[in-house]
């Protein structure tokens, strides 16, 4: 993905606000919650310029901070990288999670893309990076197996399936998926988009929407 990255500084809160201070009732740390913007922010340059070409201080200066302010919390850019990976692959684990229990056709797929579009429209970078091993799998092919892995158990594909015309389409949606919440974010219109987002996404993956009946959306929880 191509573009000048802009600068939004980290919003260090001063309390938790909604569930994105709390699991499960409990309040989250200061210091996790902080940690978790830093890393959308961070992951949202790496997916867009990869490992290599995305410098410490390009990562500083889009949270906000120093270099040194950056190194306090992670001790390098390999650090901060794995990391944002790793948060990226826990969100996709609870999307995974959620849906295990629903049989595979075109109910679970929106369900499925209806939960990843809610988390990336909060944490686009988590998101796009998360699946940049797919995407784009040259880059990180130390991780291709493990979100493959999630990417067949989302949308119960055989794992020795690597070239089918449903796999292609996945692929597509996912990064349109990727694209298009990182550009709601900048427009600052989550809502207008939300549903176009799904809808293209869905579209993307061969379904007709009258495939599945009219149904409410929930927000994945803390």
């Amino acid at each position: 993905m191509g573009g000048d990255s802009q600068t939004f500084p980290v919003v260090f809160p001063t309390e938790p606000v909604g569930n994105f201070g709390s699991v499960g009732g409990v309040t989250r740390p200061f210091r996790e919650q902080v940690d978790e913007q830093i890393l959308d922010r961070a992951a949202e340059l790496f997916a867009q310029h990869g490992f290599a070409q995305t410098s410490l201080k390009a990562l500083a200066e889009a949270v906000g901070l120093s270099k040194a302010g950056l190194l306090h919390h992670y001790p390098s850019k390999e650090a901060i990288h794995g990391a944002a990976l790793e948060m990226g692959s826990v969100h996709a684990r609870r999307v995974r999670d959620d849906v295990a229990a629903m049989p595979p056709g075109p109910s679970r797929d929106l369900r499925v893309l209806e939960l990843l579009t809610d988390v990336a429209l909060d944490r686009p970078g988590l998101v796009a990076l998360a699946f940049r091993p797919i995407t784009a799998p040259s880059e990180h092919p130390a991780m291709l197996d493990d979100e493959e892995m999630l990417l067949h158990e989302m949308f119960v594909l055989d794992p020795d399936d690597h070239d089918s015309e449903r796999l292609v389409r996945i692929i597509g949606a996912l990064s349109a998926l990727a694209v298009l919440t990182l550009t709601a974010n900048r427009e600052g219109d989550k809502t207008t988009w939300r549903p176009r987002i799904i809808a293209t996404c869905f579209d993307a993956l061969g379904h007709s929407r009258a495939d599945v009946p009219p149904s409410g959306s929930r927000q994945l929880e803390d």
